[in-house]
This record gives structure tokens, sequence and C-alpha cells, in this order.
């Protein structure tokens, strides 16, 4: 089946639609939630996809809002915004137990479900995690002259080392993003969580995940860096070392 034929649509109350893939198997869950401006044919998710489908495990990919094949303007989009599209996905698209799987911005979201959803969760994978991203790295990161510039005018572009398009940053991101900081204080998971962080990532530094690690509370938090690696972490060697993480909190 292509990729366009298993594509499906969710609607949400505002006329949007998240784009989604599910594959169905056995519980856990595992829920793929990519990064900013990515989407959900990327290596890893489509790799997660087929381990899922050969193991008889239960998957579901989606896309956010203004992302990938979702409705929507990617400009539109905040914390808040992608962390509903997220519980939506999850809330509709699956039972029992899930193991979240999140990268870079998708770390974030990922702990955030985790947050509303304990009871559900049976693990936690986070890729080069970068919850906060919005205050800790983005606005610390401009420049006296940007950031000005981002308030007066509500946007900013950035070019991207991931896309000939620009990234677009806008005002209404940041301001909104405030109401989901996640490291001024301890987060109490029910299950256990592992890191996986390249150690030559140039977007989310490798540090950032033993911050996150301090502040979690977990029965076992196990962080793993690899030395060389990049913020993708889409080698042959990473994709490995990815499904067999998964499949490990997956039991």
């Amino acid at each position: 089946m292509s990729e366009e034929d298993r594509v499906q649509r969710l609607p949400r109350p505002d006329g949007n639609t998240v784009a989604y893939a599910k594959t169905d198997g056995r519980a856990p869950t595992v829920v793929f939630l990519g990064g900013f401006r990515s989407d959900m044919t990327g290596t890893k998710a489509l790799a997660l996809e087929a381990w899922a489908q050969t193991a008889g495990r239960a998957f579901l990919r989606f896309d956010y809002l203004g992302h990938g094949q979702s409705s929507g303007r990617f400009e539109d989009g905040t914390i808040g915004r992608w962390l509903d599209d997220s519980l939506a996905a999850v809330d509709s698209l699956t039972a029992g137990k899930l193991v979240l799987v999140g990268s870079s911005m998708g770390g974030w979201l990922s702990l955030l479900v985790a947050r509303a959803r304990p009871e559900r969760l049976a693990g936690l994978v986070l890729i080069a995690a970068a919850p906060d991203f919005t205050e800790r790295m983005l606005l610390k990161g401009l420049s006296a002259e940007d950031r000005v510039r981002l308030e007066r005018d509500g946007r900013l572009e950035r070019p991207s080392q991931y896309s000939p398009e620009p990234s677009v940053f806008t005002w209404k991101l940041i301001e909104e993003g405030r109401k989901h900081l996640l490291l001024d204080k301890k987060l109490v998971l029910p299950c256990p969580v592992r890191l996986l962080h390249g150690q030559s990532d140039p977007d989310v530094p490798w540090e950032y995940s033993l911050q996150i690690a301090r502040h979690l509370e977990a029965p076992e938090v196990v962080t793993t860096f690899v030395k060389g690696g990049d913020h993708r972490l889409s080698t042959p060697a990473d994709i490995a070392r990815l499904v067999a993480t998964v499949e490990e909190l997956a039991g």
C-alpha cells in the first residue's frame, strides 16, 4: 500500500485535519512525535513503523497542524496547539498503554503528553529532546536586534539547514510556549525513560539531555550519548539503537 493510501485524517474542532498512519498490533502502542517543521515520513518514523509491522506491534505516526500532510498554516501553530493535536491523536486513535517516542520538539510534546496522560504510559524515548526550546534556545540565541524585530513584526525568518525554505518563528510561538515550560520544576513520570543524544548535535546541545534527566523523577532514567552523532540520529546504527531501545520498553 502506498504512503498516500495509508494516510488517514482525524478531524479537529476548528475544521482542520490531522494526517496520520496507523498500524494495528498488540499493546503497548508506539507513538512517534516528530520535530519542529518535520513530518511523519522521516527516517526514524518509517523505520519504527517497519519494525512495528514485523513485530506485530501497534504503531501511530501523525503530523501536527501546519506540518507534513496535515492542514493549516505552520505559522498558526503553537506548542499548545501541537499538544492538542497530539492528545487528540493519542485519545482517538490508540487504546491501552503507550510508548511515546519524541524527536527534538517532539520530545517536549511527548513529555507534555506524558504529564497529561500518566496512567497510559509504558515508556518514553526522547531523541535530542528540546523541551522549553522556544525560551531556552530560540529566544536566548537571538541578537537584541532580532528580538526587537520578532516582537515588533510578530515573525522572524531564519535560514534552515534542513530545508530550502527558511524557518519561520513567531512571537506567538514564544509567548504561548511559556505556558508549557517543563524545566523549571521536577517532572514526575510513572514509567522508564530513555534519552538518546548525539554529541555533535548542532541544534540541541547534548548537555541538554543531562538537564532533562536531572528534572525527571521516574522509575528508571537512562541517558545514552552517541559520539559524533548529529541532531537527527538517523544513520543505520542510530536507527538500530533506537529500535532496540523502543523494543526494550515495549517489552
